[in-house]
């Protein structure tokens, strides 16, 4: 199914939204509202002078990890196939997206291409026309993940992809057990495992949401937009540089299929960096990018729209 050109009624039986249980938004609110009060703690150590390189080395390394799972697994290749992985590091990239505790990946995947559908449409999960809180981060109790339905079949087809799906959360545990093992074999004290959870798991969870979540809100409010999209999606080089490369989210939207976001030299895009490398490893292969001739009759059908708008009186 072409989503982006499908009617909102196909959309909806395609990717349909979810009724969440209060045991299940309980957890969703628990973990807004657990990573917001140990970033706050983890401020108030720095400005105690309570953080070491031990600590920001965690967090860091950690952040690294996960949002690249998030950004090259979860996004680039399981929603929008942009590249074909070897089966191992498949899995890797969809274990480092769960690990950011942003669920499921099935569901995450299939989310966010009903999102591309009904992009700031009625039906688009998170957009910032139904509220810019609710793109950012209230649309997570409100009933509007994918979790079942013929795209979120398709993709549990997928072997690796239903493994990781189902182990999901033995993944987000080890995403706070991985950085108390490191502190623990570096310092072996109760003080160096709490402190390698928090920097390392709450805060790195903390970081991770909210500048994903960005993308969500700011990205379809603040920024340019040199291509014809059909939605909001707008260019931001300061969120790029939080997001691995998401922030140029008008580029997205224009060729979502791109595994490149940053379709410029000077773009930053960390995330293709990474596949850069993958693909020199020769562990990643059919990465798709768009012609310079598709880009430039985008970027001639968004001049055109902009020469038809009125003038003003």
């Amino acid at each position: 199914m072409e989503t982006m050109d499908a009617q909102p009624g196909d959309v909806k039986r395609h990717f349909p939204f979810h009724q969440d249980s209060l045991f299940n938004k309980g957890l969703v609110v628990t973990f807004l509202i657990l990573p917001l009060m140990a970033a706050v703690y983890a401020l108030n150590q720095v400005i105690r002078h309570e953080v070491g390189w031990l600590e920001i080395g965690l967090f860091l390394g950690m952040w690294a990890f996960t949002g690249l799972g998030v950004t090259l697994g979860l996004h680039r290749m399981l929603t929008h196939h942009s590249i074909v992985a070897r089966a191992p590091t498949r899995a890797l990239l969809l274990i480092a997206g769960s690990m950011s505790l942003q669920g499921p990946p099935v569901d995450w995947a299939a989310t966010h291409q009903r999102h591309h559908a009904l992009s700031d449409r009625e039906g688009d999960p998170h957009s910032p026309k139904d509220g810019f809180w609710h793109a950012h981060c209230l649309w997570l109790v409100r009933n509007r993940f994918v979790r079942a339905g013929p795209a979120h079949d398709k993709m549990m087809a997928d072997p690796v992809a239903r493994f990781v799906q189902r182990t999901w959360v033995a993944w987000a545990i080890l995403g706070f057990a991985i950085p108390a093992a490191i502190a623990f074999a570096i310092h072996p004290t109760v003080l160096s495992v709490l402190n390698g959870v928090l920097w390392g798991g709450f805060v790195r969870v903390f970081v991770g949401h909210h500048t994903t979540w960005s993308v969500n809100s700011m990205g379809h409010v603040f920024g340019t937009r040199p291509f014809a999209s059909g939605e909001n999606s707008r260019n931001s080089w300061i969120l790029a540089l939080f997001t691995w490369g998401e922030g140029w989210h008008n580029n997205h939207h224009a060729f979502p299929n791109s595994a490149f976001i940053g379709l410029r030299w000077y773009q930053i895009d960390i995330g293709r960096w990474a596949l850069r490398a993958l693909q020199a490893l020769g562990q990643i292969r059919a990465v798709h990018v768009p012609t310079r001739d598709h880009r430039a009759a985008r970027l001639r059908r968004n001049l055109g729209a902009r020469n038809r708008l009125p003038r003003p009186a």
